[in-house]
């Protein structure tokens, strides 16, 4: 887990939600938010680099700090621990239906008209006058 603090150069609302849609869709991202220094913080498994990268599409973007996120303290675990625990609910059944899977239609497409066979020749047509 990487905690990636970036600083934007924003104009407008318009380009801050481009931006936090940019970042929200990053590959790794658990959390985005942004400060009123413009200032976005990313946590989660991502690369900071690839992050600028795209963001700079948008508008000017610097890499402020990269850093290990903060992690929750173990003193606080220690102390869920002695609360008792609900029993673990029974998972749903399977479902009863068989589920077929019918081969696909074949595909019919009608003949391509072909230019040279709507024409009538003179050998199928005996009233027809040839100029010799």
């Amino acid at each position: 887990m990487k905690k990636v603090v970036l600083k934007l150069d924003l104009h407008d609302n318009k380009c801050r939600t481009k931006a936090m849609k940019t970042a929200s869709g990053l590959s790794g991202v658990d959390s985005v938010s942004m400060d009123k220094d413009q200032k976005l913080t990313l946590t989660g498994d991502i690369d900071p680099v690839e992050a600028a990268r795209k963001l700079r599409k948008l508008c000017h973007t610097d890499i402020v700090s990269v850093g290990p996120a903060k992690e929750e303290k173990k003193d606080d675990k220690k102390k869920d621990d002695a609360k008792p625990k609900d029993p673990p609910k029974p998972k749903d059944p399977p479902y009863p239906y068989t589920i077929v899977c019918h081969p696909p239609m074949p595909v019919y497409y009608p003949p391509v008209p072909d230019c040279y066979t709507y024409g009538k020749s003179i050998e199928e047509d005996p009233a027809g006058c040839v100029i010799c």
